[in-house]
């Protein structure tokens, strides 16, 4: 059975995109902690309760950052969502299931490795998500960010608005 199309995305849909992306900016933008714990890790071998806990905190930010996309994404599947518009040209519609599947990608595997990593002790892993998977991830939130402003500003959609008030 196929998912529908509603003109808008449900509620639960919105509440779990804006806060998906409070706690992936609080990642992004607050990594010391692990930074921290990593360092001394390197270094000494052990860490302090205080970086142990900033550690942790760092973690459990990024496990339920997996949680809420494992929602997101069995939402998506039975509510479906909104059509592209049709101002929006079909290359730009293209590109956007592509970033949209690539984001899904990467807030799925940036947490695995970082579990992987913190949890595990597989440092691959961890120079893997804190590098390059973070660096894609900050370029495809930019692309991301701009096509909303595109759809706002430019073609004058109501694609921003879907996401906020429905």
């Amino acid at each position: 059975m196929a998912a529908p199309n509603p003109s808008s995305f449900s509620a639960p849909q919105r509440v779990l995109h804006w806060l998906t992306a409070a706690l992936v900016f609080f990642n992004l933008l607050f990594p010391d902690g692990m930074n921290a714990w990593n360092r001394s890790m390197k270094r000494t071998g052990a860490a302090t309760a205080d970086q142990v806990a900033s550690a942790n905190i760092h973690a459990y930010v990024g496990m339920a950052i997996l949680l809420l996309v494992v929602l997101r994404l069995l939402l998506r599947s039975v509510q479906g969502v909104p059509v592209a518009p049709p101002e929006e040209p079909p290359a730009f519609t293209r590109a956007a299931k592509i970033a949209a599947g690539a984001l899904y990608l990467l807030l799925i595997a940036i947490p695995l490795t970082g579990i992987a990593a913190y949890y595990f002790g597989y440092e691959v892993a961890g120079d893997f998500h804190a590098e390059a998977l973070k660096i894609v991830l900050w370029v495809v939130l930019a692309a991301h960010v701009l096509g909303a402003l595109a759809h706002q500003f430019y073609w004058k959609t109501n694609v921003l608005r879907r996401m906020t008030v429905g």
